[in-house]
C-alpha cells in the first residue's frame, strides 16, 4: 500500500459555525506531485484512500495501462475525516454536525496545502460523487472534468428516508453495523442480481439460504471494517448532498463553470435513480456554454454497478483521459 500522508488543518469552520481541527489523509499513487496532470478520487461510503494497487478497491479503474494511467496520472484521494481507514478517526463526536460541504471544503484546504489549485479531473462514486458535485459548487472553475457517478448533486428523498432508516437501525440494534449492512446490501443491488447469483439454493452445510449466508458475511465483514461512531457519520453524510444549495443556485453556479461535466448513471440504480441523472443532464444541456455528457452503465446489479460494471465504465471515461 502506498504511503499514508497526513495534513493538519487548524482552526477550520464548519457549516455551524464552530471551529475545529482536522486531520486529513490521503494517499498519491503515480506521478510525483508537480510532474502530471492532477487526478481527485473521493471514495464511496465504504470506500478509503486505497484506490490503486495490488488491493486497491478501484484497481480495475486506476492502474498502470489502465483507463486513469498511473503512467501519465498524478492520483490523489483523501480519507474522508472519521471514515476509520487506518484507525483514523476525525469528525465522528457530533456527526449530525457535518455535511458533505464541509468535506468539500475540507478536501480543497487539503489541495491548497499541497499547493494545487487545478485539477484535471474530480472523479468519485456514490458519495464521492456528491462530494466531487460540491466541490464544483465551491471552486466552478478549478476542476477541468467533473465526473460524478451513481449519485446526483442533491439528495433525494427516498435516499434520505433511506438513511434515517439506517441511523435508527445503527442507533437501536443489539449489532448495529451488522445489522445496518443487511438493509445497505439490498438498496445496492436489485432482486434480478439476487435472483440471477444465488437460483433460490441453500447452503449443504447448514439450513441457511445462499442469499442469506451472503448478507450476513458483509454484515460481519463491515462490522470489522468500522466503528460505530464512523459507519454514523458516512451514513449520515449522505442526506446532506447539496443540503446548502437549491437547485436554481446551482444552476447560477454551472452557467459560469468552465468545468466538462461528465454524468454516469446506472439503469437499475435504486440509490441514485438513473432518471435523477437524466434530469441533471436535461438542465445542463439548457446552458451550452458548458460541455455535458451523459452516459448509462446496463447492468441487472443496481448501484453497485459502478464497482462491477468495469469494461462499460472504462469505455466511457476512456475519451476522457487519452487527451
Amino acid at each position: 500500500m502506498e504511503e499514508l500522508y497526513k495534513i493538519e488543518i487548524k482552526d477550520f469552520k464548519l457549516k455551524i459555525d464552530r471551529t475545529i481541527d482536522v486531520v486529513l489523509t490521503y494517499q498519491i499513487f503515480g506521478k510525483q506531485l508537480g510532474k502530471a496532470p492532477i487526478v481527485l478520487v473521493n471514495h464511496a461510503l465504504t470506500g478509503n484512500s486505497n484506490v490503486a494497487g495490488d488491493n486497491g478497491w478501484w484497481k480495475d479503474l486506476i492502474s498502470e495501462g489502465g483507463t486513469i494511467d498511473i503512467q501519465k496520472f498524478t492520483i490523489i484521494a483523501f480519507n474522508i475525516p472519521g471514515n476509520g481507514f487506518e484507525n483514523e478517526e476525525g469528525l465522528t463526536e457530533n456527526y449530525k454536525e457535518f455535511g458533505t460541504k464541509d468535506i468539500a471544503l475540507i478536501f480543497w484546504k487539503g489541495l491548497e496545502e499541497l499547493k494545487i489549485d487545478k485539477l484535471f479531473a474530480v472523479i468519485g462514486g456514490s458519495l464521492g460523487g456528491g462530494i466531487a458535485w460540491e466541490m464544483l459548487f465551491l471552486k466552478p472553475n478549478s476542476i477541468d472534468n467533473l465526473i460524478p457517478i451513481a449519485t446526483s448533486w442533491k439528495s433525494s428523498d427516498w435516499l434520505i428516508a433511506n438513511v434515517l432508516v439506517q441511523d435508527a437501525i445503527l442507533n437501536n440494534s443489539d449489532n448495529p453495523i451488522h445489522d445496518a449492512r443487511l438493509h445497505a446490501m439490498l438498496l445496492y443491488r436489485t432482486p434480478e442480481s439476487l435472483q440471477e447469483k444465488f437460483k433460490n439454493e441453500k447452503n449443504k452445510e447448514n439450513d441457511l439460504y445462499k442469499v442469506e449466508s451472503w448478507l450476513l458475511h458483509h454484515g460481519n465483514k463491515l462490522s470489522q471494517r468500522f466503528t460505530l461512531s464512523a459507519y454514523k457519520l458516512m451514513n449520515h453524510l449522505l442526506k446532506t448532498i447539496g443540503e446548502n444549495y437549491d437547485e436554481q443556485y446551482i444552476l447560477n453556479t454551472i452557467k459560469h463553470t468552465t468545468t466538462s461535466i461528465h454524468l454516469v448513471a446506472v439503469n437499475t440504480d435504486y440509490f441514485f435513480t438513473t432518471n435523477e441523472t437524466k434530469n441533471v443532464f436535461t438542465k445542463l444541456k439548457q446552458h451550452n456554454t458548458i460541455e455535458v455528457q451523459f452516459y448509462e452503465i446496463q447492468s441487472i446489479h443496481g448501484h453497485d454497478a459502478f464497482l462491477i460494471e468495469y469494461k462499460q465504465l472504462n469505455k466511457f471515461l476512456a475519451p476522457i483521459f487519452n487527451y
